[in-house]
Parts: C-alpha cells; structure tokens; sequence
C-alpha cells in the first residue's frame, strides 16, 4: 500500500535531515506530577534539562498552581517549552482511573476483568460527579456530561470495578 503524499513528504524532509517548520515551540512535554510535591527528580529534571529548561523554575511555578489540590495528586500537565528556553504549562484534572479508584476506596483495580467478582461497586452518582470533573479539562469541555460519563463508567468496568443504578 503506498504511502499518503503527504507522509512521504514529511519522511523524505526527515531523511534528507532538514528541519521541519515549527510555530516557534522547540517542543512540548506530558508528565503526571504529584500536586504540590514537584520537584527536580525524576520525571521533571531530565525531561526538562534535556531541552535546556531550570526545572526549578517550573517546580517552583506548578507547587504554588497546584498549592489548593490535595498534596500528592497525580497531576497530569503539559509543558511547551518555546526555543527561548521559556515555558508555559497547563494543568489538567488527575487520571480518571485515580480519581475512580479515590471514590471506590481501594489502591489497586482488578486485573481480571469480567472474570472475577468485582473488587468494588461505584453509583452512577460517583461516576457523574466524576465525570464532572474530568469536563472541566480543555479538551473536554465540548462534550456532553452524558459522554464522559459513560466513558468513566466504562472504564470502571474495564478495571473490574461495578457500576450500579
């Protein structure tokens, strides 16, 4: 199957080592950050001292943002860093699947889908409000309360977690 003119385009650009066009950004980094708990470790040291980026100055930024969560939330956030060596950065609402197993009470999801007994039961008002949450992300926000519900709801199910009325 040939390849898309447009893919080929891009793979010769790539393989004749010219650069592609950029808007101005040297790149952007996705990482889950403990709220509050930032520091130069691992994972924001090295995925931002590769790009020539103080972590410093983004652990001091995201501790004082993300100062009213609740210490240790998984917080994931996504870094642009400009070819200045600047940075901006957003931060989004924590993994569904954290927040699922915060409501359900238990540390670990089941690895035994539909084959067991399930390891917790959530009601659908756990899973909307949930699903409330997770609305408030950028890339969320088009979509109907409904949706992310039974996307939420589904991924309960998927962790072996029930789902009742």
């Amino acid at each position: 199957m040939p390849l898309h003119p447009l893919l080929l385009l891009i793979a010769q650009e790539l393989d004749s080592g010219r650069q592609l066009a950029h808007h101005g950004s040297s790149g952007s980094r996705r990482l889950i950050v403990p709220a509050g708990k930032a520091t130069a470790a691992p994972p924001v040291g090295p995925a931002l001292g590769a790009r020539g980026v103080k972590s410093i100055d983004f652990v001091k930024d995201f501790n004082a943002r993300t100062a009213t969560l609740t210490p240790g939330t998984p917080t994931p956030v996504n870094i642009t860093i400009q070819a200045d060596r600047s940075f901006t950065f957003t931060i989004h609402t924590p993994p569904t699947m954290w927040l699922v197993k915060q409501a359900a009470g238990i540390e670990t999801a089941s690895g035994e889908t539909g084959r067991a007994a399930p390891v917790a039961t959530l009601s659908a008002k756990h899973i909307y409000e949930i699903a409330k949450i997770k609305q408030r992300d950028e890339h969320m926000r088009h979509l109907p309360l409904e949706s992310i519900a039974k996307a939420v709801a589904g991924s309960c199910r998927s962790a072996g977690i029930a789902v009742v009325p």
